[in-house]
């Protein structure tokens, strides 16, 4: 069995066991690779190359051969005649152009604009979070049909081709930091147990925040308070993005 294989669809959800009743863990996008640990019945056991994560993936078709050149860059971008939308940070291969129009499959077509190059770098992190802004909550999403904290941080970094793991409990790892900040900074990330969010300025951070069942922008200090209030937890870590 050749292990390496690429998604072709816009969006398919990982689970922690092979069974779709079991809890959605996090999800795989188009243009994503992966290798197949096992077959088990109709799942089959991954790991994504990108950030190792492990789980469970209903058996489909997929690809072993791709060459990526370029990412989407919007929140969405819609496959030509039909209502069917490719993801914030898909990679896909031209195989034509014709005019405004970039084809990525037989008969599938995208906006060019809505298009950038791989290596193509965007620092400017709050304009790739509020892409999300309003975007729904849901456990193990990372897409426009629904977002969890943890995501919305790492899509960050993976945009900008640079490794971050997929959940709170390792991205808390990555680098030094403190919790002992009387003053917020654009840029600080916030992490308390389970939770992440980061400042957009002095005052106000964005999160894909649970309670609200949104992406949305709040105030740092009335965050704290009320996570503390509401989930007994207070800040773990905060460090520089």
């Amino acid at each position: 069995m050749q292990n390496n294989r690429y998604s072709i669809y816009p969006c398919i959800n990982i689970y922690e066991r092979p069974s779709i009743s079991s809890k959605i863990s996090s999800q795989i996008i188009y243009g994503e690779k992966f290798k197949i640990l096992k077959k088990v019945k109709n799942f089959l056991k991954i790991v994504t190359v990108y950030d190792k994560y492990v789980g469970y993936i209903k058996n489909k078709k997929f690809i072993n051969k791709f060459k990526p050149s370029h990412k989407v860059k919007v929140l969405k971008t819609r496959i030509n005649k039909t209502n069917t939308y490719l993801p914030f940070s898909t990679e896909i291969e031209i195989k034509k152009r014709k005019k405004n129009y970039v084809m990525f499959e037989k008969g599938k077509w995208i906006k060019e604009k809505d298009i950038t190059f791989l290596n193509k770098k965007e620092k400017n992190f709050i304009k790739v979070f509020k892409l999300f802004l309003n975007s729904k909550y849901k456990w193990g999403g990372k897409t426009h049909q629904g977002i969890d904290c943890s995501a919305l941080v790492q899509l960050f970094y993976k945009f900008n081709n640079k490794f971050f793991p997929r959940d709170t409990i390792d991205q808390i790892k990555t680098k030094k930091g403190t919790t002992n900040k009387i003053s917020f900074r654009k840029g600080y990330i916030i992490f308390w147990k389970g939770h992440v969010a980061v400042c957009i300025d002095a005052k106000n951070l964005i999160h894909a925040y649970g309670p609200e069942k949104k992406v949305i922008i709040m105030s740092i200090k009335k965050t704290i308070r009320r996570i503390e209030i509401t989930a007994n937890l207070k800040v773990k870590k905060i460090f520089k993005i």
